[in-house]
């Protein structure tokens, strides 16, 4: 174990170490990629606008203006030779193209290229130092002076129409003052047509204000922001070929081990899925084999009481529900009754609903013990005829207006009468919610009849109620199943009755069942067990 440990820690630091060297050169290449970029940005939109100037002018006015610009800028303007720039091939297409060209000539310092006229192969350049702060106030002078030739509601559309001809890299703007976010000192430089520069709220942004002198507008250009010098996206990219790299190698070292956690994981998967009988092979003693030893105990003992559990609690609360509301509701009336007559009233319905409540905890009971595992059965020779007389006795006063009777039935055929081995108390227990159930449903008539052959012995109950689809025969056994919640809630009952039924019969070594073969039109019920048990007095 040890030695697989130190060769994952050892691969996480290579990985580690390998990733942080591919981190450190992409950094720095994307961010002198991204620098000359955000240059370009900066200063593509203002020596287009004095590119396109000069391409108008004859040749004194362009040194005038390459005079009054270079004192605007602060750093001499030159109209040069294409050819004589030491310019490479690329470089030069770009700027035929008509592409501002910025080459960094130092930590601050670039030289910028635009191109003047195509015919003449003339380059404005220009070695200037943070570009942001010398190119606003040159800027603002050049716009202002191009709008200054249109009428004044002209102005905000050809200023629209320079910012996407020029490709400025950064947002411009015609406002009003009232508009623009200034202390009082700037609004007042401003008013007297000064040229203000505002620092953003985050402070990593400026922008240059100035008010057109004869006009209700303000110039505005910007923000301008600084450049950054780590992006999220590269740190992301990163970040993501780091662990891709951490995962491959430690792939690599401990794939087997990763193998048979897989095995592991599909075992669970399915497990999950609902099918408890899965298992994993445990081969080996080490941890991974222990664990599949362990995954297996756990599988089985799920496998015995998850279901069970499952199904009782997801019916809980719902079952409690009712009768809980109807006492609360109960004990409000009660503190509001006006006479005694009132309150028994409500206090019979309480204890009515208690005894409810009261039912459904013991058949949970019962049905949890029934689920848990077999029970503890004393087999007996009973009398099934006898015991079936006996629930009718029980059930028939509970419903007067349904008749509940002992139609033609079959003793044991060489004698004996109706004597069968089981457990009398569970078997009555049977009985009882199987006849419940067909009362709660009937409209008038119930019939239990019985048969008892060589080997088996049989209990048939049949109603005149509704019946029951066939679709639903198989899930109508399940704990809680509501097949018409109305019905059911109308005639009582929590969904545990033939729950309880299948699970005594299957631990007698039987089934229970439904048909439509009922003479009364409704549902007929059917119990089939082993006249003798396993065990029992002939076993």
């Amino acid at each position: 174990m040890n030695s697989i440990f130190l060769r994952i820690y050892g691969g996480i630091i290579a990985a580690l170490v390998l990733v942080a060297l591919l981190g450190v050169g992409a950094l720095q290449l994307t961010n002198d990629v991204r620098s000359d970029q955000y240059r370009e940005e900066l200063a593509r939109g203002t020596f287009r606008l004095m590119a396109d100037n000069l391409e108008r002018m004859e040749e004194v006015d362009r040194r005038r203006a390459l005079v009054t610009w270079s004192r605007l800028l602060g750093v001499p303007l030159t109209l040069e030779q294409l050819g004589s720039e030491p310019l490479d091939g690329r470089a030069r297409g770009q700027l035929l193209r008509g592409q501002v060209l910025v080459e960094q000539t130092g930590p601050h310092a670039a030289i910028v290229y635009s191109l003047v006229s195509a015919a003449e192969k003339l380059v404005l350049t220009a070695e200037i130092e943070q570009i942001s702060e010398q190119l606003a106030r040159a800027t603002v002078y050049l716009l202002m002076d191009e709008l200054v030739r249109y009428p004044i509601v002209e102005q905000p559309r050809r200023l629209a129409e320079l910012k996407a001809a020029k490709q400025f890299g950064y947002e411009l703007r015609l406002v009003t003052l009232e508009k623009v976010d200034l202390d009082d000192d700037q609004r007042r430089r401003v008013e007297e047509g000064d040229t203000v520069l505002a620092l953003g709220k985050g402070g990593d942004s400026i922008r240059v204000i100035a008010g057109m002198v004869g006009t209700p507008w303000v110039l505005e250009v910007g923000p301008l922001y600084q450049m950054n010098p780590y992006p999220t996206e590269l740190l992301v990219l990163v970040g993501v070929l780091g662990l891709s790299l951490t995962g491959l190698i430690l792939y690599l070292l401990v794939r087997r081990l990763e193998r048979r956690l897989e095995g592991l994981e599909q075992a669970a998967s399915l497990l999950a899925s609902g099918q408890l009988d899965t298992r994993v092979p445990s081969l080996g003693t080490d941890s991974v084999g222990r664990l599949a030893s362990a995954f297996n105990a756990m599988a089985e003992q799920l496998q015995r009481l998850l279901g069970m559990q499952r199904e009782m609690v997801r019916a809980v609360s719902h079952e409690l529900r009712t009768p809980v509301a109807r006492l609360r509701f109960g004990l409000e009336m009660i503190g509001d009754a006006e006479n005694d007559q009132a309150r028994l009233k409500y206090m019979t319905g309480m204890d009515s609903d208690i005894q409810e409540l009261d039912k459904l905890v013991d058949e949970m009971l019962v049905y949890a013990r029934l689920e848990q595992g077999s029970p503890a059965l004393n087999y007996e020779a009973v009398d099934l005829r006898a015991i079936l007389e006996q629930v009718i006795d029980e059930l028939a006063p509970l419903r007067g207006n349904v008749r509940i009777e002992l139609g033609a039935s079959q003793d044991a055929p060489e004698g004996g009468g109706a004597i069968i081995e089981a457990e009398p108390r569970y078997l009555h227990r049977a009985l009882l919610n199987l006849v419940s159930n067909a009362m709660r449903h009937a409209d008038s008539h119930v019939r239990l009849s019985y048969r008892i052959g060589p080997r088996r012995c049989r209990v048939d109950v049949e109603d005149d109620g509704p019946g029951i689809p066939e679709a639903a025969w198989e899930r109508v056994f399940a704990p809680f199943l509501r097949l018409d919640d109305s019905r059911t809630r109308a005639s009582g009952g929590h969904g545990l009755g033939l729950s309880i039924v299948r699970r005594i019969i299957y631990w007698h070594a039987g089934r229970a069942s439904i048909s439509r073969s009922s003479s009364l039109g409704g549902a007929q019920f059917s119990l089939v067990w082993p006249r003798q048990q396993e065990g029992g007095l002939h076993g």
